[in-house]
């Protein structure tokens, strides 16, 4: 497997994780990275989006993304994470709190 990685394609490989373990509870369920230059080439924020609904945010640090994308245990993790969030947005109460779009 890989690990490493730019910022950039940290987050591009970060935003398809997402996007595809989100999406096996739901097609229409979509992840978004927070455009934010403060974080650039420190984090990431991402929420699950449903319509109008979204999740809290989710924070990854980028050195831990890019150390640990290549192994299967923390993948596995960060996949059922993904899914709980994506189930609890579905049913409306996203960690207890379903906030709007911003």
């Amino acid at each position: 497997m890989f690990s490493g990685g730019s910022y950039d394609e940290v987050a591009r490989w970060l935003k398809m994780f997402l996007n595809s373990h989100a999406k096996r509870e739901q097609p229409r369920v979509e992840a978004l990275l927070e455009d934010d230059e403060a974080r650039e080439n420190v984090s990431y924020a991402a929420r699950l989006v449903l319509g109008d609904r979204t999740s809290p945010v989710m924070e990854f640090d980028y050195k831990i993304v890019a150390a640990h994308r290549g192994e299967f245990a923390w993948c596995t993790d960060l996949a059922q994470r993904v899914r709980r969030e994506a189930r609890l947005l579905l049913a409306g109460s996203a960690s207890g709190n379903v906030a709007s779009r911003p």
